[in-house]
This record gives C-alpha cells, sequence and structure tokens, in this order.
C-alpha cells in the first residue's frame, strides 16, 4: 500500500470482522508499529557491533558503569588488555576502584564526582591502574556521562586506552632535560671553584715549603692546605656529574677490574653479607674504554649503597655479561637514548629494603640523599662518569626486595699486545721557556710562580691578543711549552694554541682546565704533544705534568 507520504506500507487484506474466518482483521498501524521495533533493534545491535570493532581497532578497554546500582561490565579489553578472565572477576564498581593506584584513587573518584555534580557529558582523566601480572599500566580514560531525567549521572562508559609508553617517554625527556640543567650549573660552579681551589692549594704548598715554619702557625697553613684538598674531591664530584671531569681513559677487561675488585668490596660490605660473582664465560674478552679508577670508586661506592640497604644482611650479586642491544628490546634508560651496538653489562644487585617511586625520582639529583651522612653525590658522580665514558646507566628497585644496579659501557676492540699506558720519567725541574696564558689573574700568579722555582724561564699573558704581542716581541726566542687555559673569552686556549703550534710546530701544549667538554670531545682526538691537567692542582702535579709534555 502506498501512503500519503509517498511510502510504501507492507500488510495484509483480510476478511472483516463479520465474517466467518479466523484470520484477524487487517491492522496497518499494528503492522507497522511491528515492523519498525523490528528495525529499531536491528540498529541497535548494528550499532553495538560498530562499537565492538571500534574498540577492537584501538585495542582500548571499555567499561560500562551502571551509577545507581553500582554494576559494571567490560564488554571490550578485559583480557587483552588488562590481562583478567571476565568469568573470574567481580561485576562491580569496587573491581575498578580496587585496582587503581593507591596515590591515584583519591584524584580521580574527586574528578569524577565532580564531573557527575555539574551538567556535562564528557569526562577525561589519566590514571594507573594494576594489570593482571601485578604490574601497574598508565591509562588515559575518556567517558560518556549519560544523564536521566533530573540531569543525574545514572551511566558511565569510558574507553581506557594504554599510554604506559607515551608516560615513560615523557618521563624519561623530563629527567633528561631535568639532569642536564643541574649538569649545567654544577659544571658552572665546580669551573670558578677550581680557580679558587688553585690558588688556594698552591700558596698553601708555598708557603709550608718556602718558610721554615712550626708549631701552631704551620699547623694552621696545614689545615687550609688539607681542607682545600678536600673540596677539590668534592670539586671533582661535581664535574664528574656534570660530565666535564678529565678522565684518564684506557682499555681494561672489565672480568679482571671486576676480579680484582672482588676482595675491596669484601672490606667494604662486612661478614654478614654474602657476595656473589657471575662474570661471563663467553670465548671473547669484553673490553671497555674508561678511566678505570673512576670505575672502580664508582663500584666500590654502589657496593657500600647495597651494604647500607642490608642492615641486616644479604646477598651482593656482581655480575659481567656481553650484550647487543640493536634491537628493540633494550632497557628504557635513565639517562638518554640508547645507541645500538654491543655493549659490557656490569650489574649490582642486593637484596636489600629497594626504594620508593618517589625516591626512584631524585637517584641522580645532586646532593639528593636519603642517609644521615654524605654528600649525596655518590649517584650523581656515578651517573656523569657512566655518561661521559658514552655508556648507560639502568636502576630497578622495589621496596622490600632490593636493588639492581645496571651498567652498560660500549664494548671496544681488544688492544694491541703492546699496548700500554706511557709512563715516562717524571722530573721535576726545568730550565726551559714556557708561556703561561690565564685569564684567572690567582691562577696565572701561583702558576707562573711555582714554574720559577722549578727553574723554568716564564713568560705570562692574560688573553691570547697579549700572548700573540709577546711572541712577536720574543720572536728569536724558543717557546718550549704553552700552558694555557682552555676556556677563555674572545680568543679559547685551543685556538691560541693552534696558531702557536703553525708559527712553531715543536713547541708543546698543556691545557688547564675545570673543563672537558669544551675542550677534548672525544678524548683520543688529542694531537701529538698536547697534555691535559685538570683544576684544581697542586705544584706537584703541575711539574709533573709539564715536564711529562716536555719530555714527550
Amino acid at each position: 500500500m502506498r501512503l500519503a507520504t509517498g511510502d510504501h506500507l507492507t500488510g495484509r487484506v483480510a476478511p472483516s470482522a463479520g465474517d466467518d474466518t479466523s484470520t484477524p482483521p487487517f491492522n496497518p498501524c499494528k503492522t507497522n508499529e511491528t515492523e519498525s521495533c523490528a528495525l529499531s533493534e536491528n540498529n541497535s545491535l548494528q550499532s553495538q557491533e560498530h562499537l565492538q570493532i571500534a574498540a577492537r581497532a584501538t585495542n582500548d578497554a571499555v567499561r560500562d558503569w551502571d551509577v545507581r546500582s553500582g554494576a559494571l561490565v567490560w564488554p571490550q579489553g578485559l583480557a587483552s588488555l588488562l590481562g583478567y578472565c571476565r568469568s573470574s572477576i567481580p561485576k562491580q564498581i569496587g573491581f575498578w576502584q580496587e585496582h587503581i593506584h593507591p596515590e591515584d584513587l583519591a584524584r580521580v573518584m574527586a574528578s569524577i564526582g565532580s564531573a557527575f555534580a555539574g551538567s556535562g557529558e564528557h569526562w577525561s582523566g589519566d590514571y594507573r591502574f594494576r594489570h593482571a601480572d601485578g604490574n601497574y599500566l598508565h591509562f588515559l580514560e575518556r567517558a560518556l556521562i549519560v544523564r536521566g531525567g533530573e540531569g543525574r549521572a545514572i551511566r558511565f562508559v569510558g574507553s581506557l586506552m594504554d599510554i604506559t609508553a607515551r608516560k615513560q617517554l615523557q618521563d624519561q625527556l623530563c629527567r633528561s632535560q631535568k639532569m642536564e640543567a643541574f649538569g649545567q650549573l654544577a659544571g658552572g660552579v665546580a669551573h670558578d671553584f677550581s680557580n679558587f681551589l688553585t690558588t688556594i692549594l698552591g700558596y698553601s704548598d708555598l708557603v709550608l715549603a718556602e718558610t721554615d715554619m712550626k708549631g701552631t702557625l704551620a699547623s694552621h697553613v696545614a689545615e687550609i692546605r688539607s681542607a682545600a684538598g678536600r673540596a677539590s674531591v668534592l670539586t671533582g664530584q661535581l664535574l664528574a656529574f656534570s660530565r666535564r671531569q678529565a678522565l684518564e681513559s684506557r682499555v681494561v677487561e672489565v672480568n679482571s677490574l671486576i676480579a680484582n675488585l672482588e676482595r675491596s668490596v669484601l672490606r667494604l660490605i662486612g661478614e654478614n653479607i654474602h657476595i656473589i660473582s657471575h662474570l661471563h664465560d663467553q670465548k671473547e674478552s669484553a673490553y671497555i674504554k674508561v678511566d678505570s679508577g673512576q670505575l672502580t670508586q664508582l663500584i666500590l661506592n654502589l657496593a657500600v649503597n647495597a651494604r647500607d640497604a642490608m642492615p641486616n644482611g644479604g646477598q651482593l650479586t656482581l655480575e659481567t655479561a656481553i650484550v647487543d642491544l640493536s634491537g628493540e628490546t633494550e632497557p628504557a634508560f635513565l639517562c638518554g637514548e640508547c645507541a645500538r651496538g654491543e655493549y659490557v653489562l656490569i650489574s649490582i644487585a642486593d637484596t636489600g629494603i629497594g626504594m620508593s617511586d618517589e625516591v626512584k625520582a631524585h637517584l641522580f639529583e645532586p646532593f639528593f640523599t636519603t642517609k644521615d651522612h654524605g654528600s649525596g653525590l655518590g649517584l650523581a658522580t656515578s651517573y656523569g662518569i657512566v655518561r661521559q665514558s658514552a655508556g648507560h646507566i639502568c636502576i630497578e628497585s622495589e621496596e622490600g626486595k632490593g636493588t639492581t644496579v645496571r651498567i652498560y659501557l660500549p664494548k671496544v676492540p681488544a688492544p694491541p699486545p703492546s699496548y700500554q699506558k706511557p709512563n715516562g720519567k717524571k722530573l721535576p725541574t726545568g730550565t726551559e721557556t714556557i708561556l703561561v696564558l690565564e685569564d684567572d689573574i690567582s691562577v696565572r700568579h701561583i702558576s707562573v710562580r711555582i714554574l720559577r722555582n722549578l727553574g723554568y724561564q716564564v713568560i705570562e699573558a692574560a688573553n691570547g691578543d697579549d700572548a700573540q704581542h709577546l711572541i712577536g716581541e720574543n720572536s728569536g726566542r724558543q717557546i718550549h711549552l704553552l700552558l694555557t687555559d682552555m676556556v677563555m673569552p674572545q680568543m679559547s686556549g685551543r685556538f691560541f694554541a693552534d696558531w702557536l703550534r703553525k708559527v712553531s710546530p715543536r713547541t708543546k701544549v698543556v691545557f688547564v682546565s675545570g673543563y672537558l667538554e669544551e675542550m677534548l670531545q672525544p678524548r683520543d682526538k688529542i694531537d701529538i704533544g698536547m697534555f691535559f691537567l685538570p683544576k684544581p692542582f697542586d705544584p706537584e702535579q703541575l711539574a709533573a705534568k709539564v715536564r711529562e709534555a716536555l719530555d714527550s
């Protein structure tokens, strides 16, 4: 039948009520209503199917919460994303609340409550939810709030997106930026203090050496010198954290280094802690290029931290391995992106008290400590040494279960059989001509005085322009060695050294600086005849380095 609207209505013609038949009378309205209901149900099923397909396509979990009864169903993602079997969990909102991280629950419930009290139809928020394996994942939930006749929330349908990987990347970026800012600050402070300490150390040694002091006065000067020495150690730690410390890198075999350390570790940790070593047994030796002294101190510091975390005894495990981080499974490092390739792993694990998430968030910050004593520079120094050696550091810890520190250092080829660190004879005095180029007047004066006391002929300049004028005025005089600060305004020490060696190719160079990064990066690019002396230094160190350079 065609209706006035132009639509067609399908029906059935039947006799009237007075006819002798059992067929019901034709009722077009009722027939239309029945088919409309069927059409509506079909559309509803299609909508649900579309919703499920969309949820599966995004790999999100979907939860449907009946606010009035507290009933909660999970149409999608409960097993695939959260690891739970639908038939084994309670179908009440309490399940969801119990699995939110305790630190997030109050905030999330307050936010949802505020949304319910308003008139909006949408809510979004992020929180941590416990997976069936016990680990917490980060989720971003977007939800639709269905309201009843009086505007009250009666239904809450949310879609949970796993943002754990995104959150880890954001946290890693924030940590890297924070550590970089700390490093710049620490490096700048340490550089300035190095100049002060060089002056204090130098003049203290001169006073003690040049005067026949005895008794109280000599004791006072010795205390000044001792305090300056301790301060220089602290400055060195700051420079290590900022990755500007001068490292004497050489190729070492990691198993030999760890084996030689075991006796020292035993003395440090006490008898109630058992040490286990798992050194790699591969045929190929594991070589790394590091400052072995700094790496040794780093491992000893980590062993002390492990000891302090096990006051009632426990187990300390030292492990080495060769690992390939060329795939997609490399760990999420705390100190930045990992370059792909082969690494040597050094692992230090304890069975101690572990650390909370709050403590872990501040681990590598300078001056942060949970101990009653100490400077809070131990792990900050470790971070700097590892990063400056092109390595990475990763720390895993859980309260009550212990801590594992993993250090990854690039694997390098084995050195040739004749490889050994030069160790020529160092003479304390000399008569050669030395040009001292230093913009800090105190450091320049003490350096000149020390060198003249050692018998050298010394020319001094405060900047590169003055030094070039002096070279011109002394054109007939051979400059045997240039002692120069690396970082100076206008003309850097490196720029002047390159200029001088063109004029006088036989001139040796000793760079003096609290910075390493601005000077020699990477360090193996040092030209023949160039040496490095880190600040702060004392007269003995200056004399030895100058003599080493001149005799090379």
